[in-house]
Order: structure tokens, then C-alpha cells, then sequence
């Protein structure tokens, strides 16, 4: 849409709720301390989990009665509206994610507070947790625009979000302080517009004839906006 496009009736988008998504890989559960709390907690006692969180506004504490009282403030948070990411393979909460910065009368939303732990990262269970997301936000909710915002030191994020189909847009120099330190932070987004062609590379490299008996990929995921 070009700017400064009449939008003739748009009324705004609508608020995410606690909802559940069934993927064939992976399903996201709005995120719960009875349900979920064991399985994540190891990723905040790993020996890796400081450069795990290196880049996330916080670092869950290590011990037991801390953890609790952080998830159980996450679980409570709706704005980020927090999700655990199921391996429907094993069953167990593997990471999370969130929705986050929700803006309905502008239908813009970010995806974000990703934690997506070993056993699933790199894996067709968060690419799917990822087209969920998408799908929910564009075609469900109505948002008009769904951003990646990432530390400018963060190479692997910003190279996540060029697979998913998110297009760069700038720097914020300055932007924020995190953790002490001064951030410039590198923003993607993908538009409306843009899902229909992204969706149907999303759909093509998550098909099971993508992948072999071990589970690895055929053809390499090709997301293209309009």
C-alpha cells in the first residue's frame, strides 16, 4: 500500500488473546506456570544461558523460587502477550515467544522475546512457530504490519528474520539501553501486502515431502514479498 492510501473504513485491528495454535510441528500455548515452568527453566540454568539471554531486556533468574516469580509475571503480562513453543514431537515446552508493542488502531505489532532453546532451535518447529504467529496477526486479527526489531550486534537474528521474509528497514541509532548498555536497534517488518507471497513460500518449505526421514531439509526456505 503506497503512502498516504485512503483507508476508507478501517476501524483498527483487533487485540491478541490467549489462544491456542496447532501446527503440525509445533504448537503454541499461551504461556503457564503449572504447564510450563519445568521445561523452560533448564534454559535459565544451562551452562550457555548467559549468551542464550545475551540479547534479551532480561535474564531469568537461575534459582528455582526466583524463576517462579519471573514466569509467573510473563504468564500475567499482556503486553508482551507471551507463548510457549511445543515440540509436538516430544511434547515439551522447547522456548517461547510473544507478541509485543501491540498497536490495534494502527494494526502494527512486533514479534519478539524470543527464546527459542536448543532442542528446537534451527529446526522446522520454530519456523512454523514463527508462520503461526504471521498467520494469526494478518489473517485473524487484521494488523497491517508485523515487525522484527533486533540488536544491531545480534548477526544471527538479523539473518532469522531475512529467512522469514521480513523486510530491513533502518537503523535506530541509540535507540535504547539494555542491560547498561547503549543499543542501536536494526528493524524488519513484512506488511500485509507482503504475507499472501511470504505465506506461500512458508507453506511450501513446511510440506513433509520437504523433508527426509530425519527430518532435514530439502530446499531451503524462499519467502518473497510482493
Amino acid at each position: 500500500m503506497t503512502e498516504g492510501a485512503d483507508l476508507g473504513a478501517w476501524q483498527g485491528a483487533a487485540v491478541p488473546q490467549r489462544v491456542l495454535f496447532e501446527g503440525r510441528y509445533t504448537r503454541l500455548e499461551p504461556l503457564d506456570c503449572v504447564r510450563h515452568e519445568s521445561d523452560l527453566l533448564p534454559l535459565a540454568i544451562a551452562p550457555d544461558a548467559e549468551d542464550r539471554f545475551r540479547y534479551l531486556p532480561d535474564m531469568p533468574p537461575a534459582n528455582g523460587a526466583a524463576f517462579h516469580a519471573w514466569m509467573t509475571a510473563s504468564c500475567a503480562s499482556t503486553d508482551p502477550l507471551f507463548f510457549a513453543v511445543i515440540d509436538n514431537a516430544t511434547g515439551l515446552a522447547g522456548g517461547r515467544q510473544a507478541l509485543m508493542h501491540i498497536v490495534p488502531a494502527h494494526g502494527a505489532i512486533e514479534f519478539g522475546h524470543v527464546l527459542w532453546g536448543p532442542a528446537i532451535a534451527r529446526t522446522r518447529v520454530v519456523t512454523e512457530a514463527l508462520f503461526l504467529s504471521a498467520r494469526y496477526v494478518f489473517e485473524d486479527l487484521g494488523y497491517r504490519r508485523f515487525e522484527w526489531k533486533c540488536n544491531t550486534l545480534n548477526a544471527p537474528s538479523q539473518r532469522a528474520a531475512l529467512r522469514f521474509g521480513f523486510r530491513f528497514e533502518g537503523v535506530f541509532r541509540n535507540h535504547m539501553v539494555v542491560k547498561g548498555q547503549s543499543r542501536d536497534t536494526a528493524w524488519f517488518a513484512m506488511t500485509d501486502g507482503d504475507w499472501p507471497s511470504i505465506k506461500a513460500g512458508f507453506l511450501t518449505w513446511l510440506a513433509p515431502e520437504n523433508f527426509d526421514a530425519a527430518g532435514r531439509q530439502k530446499s531451503l526456505l524462499s519467502v518473497a514479498a510482493n
